[in-house]
C-alpha cells in the first residue's frame, strides 16, 4: 500500500486593491464622450459614484460596463475615446468577430 504524502496548502496574502476612481473629466476623456453626457449618466444614476471634496469621483468597472451597453458609447469609445490607441482587441466570445482569412483576402482583393 502506498502512503500518500499530506498536502501541502499555500496561502497567499492578496493585498486589498483600491478601487479605481475617475473624475468627471477623466471618464470623458477615457470614454471619448462630452463631460455633460457623463454628468447625465450620473443625474440618471447610471454610474457608480462617491463625491469627494464635492467632486464626482466614477467607479472605472462602471464606467466601462455603462459604455458598453450602448452601441453609440463603445463606437465613440473606440473612435474617440482610449480605443484609437489599442491596434487589437482582445475578443473572447469568437461568433460574431470577422475571420482573419477573409479580412486578409478582401484586403488584397481591393488592392488589385
Amino acid at each position: 500500500m502506498a502512503t500518500s504524502k499530506p498536502k501541502t496548502q499555500v496561502k497567499l496574502k492578496l493585498e486589498k486593491i483600491p478601487p479605481i476612481r475617475l473624475s468627471v473629466s477623466e471618464s470623458a476623456k477615457l470614454l471619448g464622450v462630452h463631460t455633460h453626457t457623463i454628468r447625465q449618466a450620473i443625474k440618471a444614476q447610471e454610474l457608480a459614484y462617491i463625491v469627494v471634496r464635492g467632486r464626482y469621483k466614477l467607479s472605472l468597472p462602471s464606467l466601462i460596463a455603462w459604455s458598453q451597453k450602448n452601441t453609440w458609447r463603445k463606437n465613440k469609445l473606440e473612435k474617440y475615446g482610449i480605443g484609437q490607441y489599442v491596434e487589437k482587441w482582445k475578443i473572447r466570445n469568437t461568433l460574431y468577430s470577422p475571420n482573419p482569412n477573409i479580412a486578409e483576402t478582401s484586403q488584397t482583393d481591393s488592392s488589385i
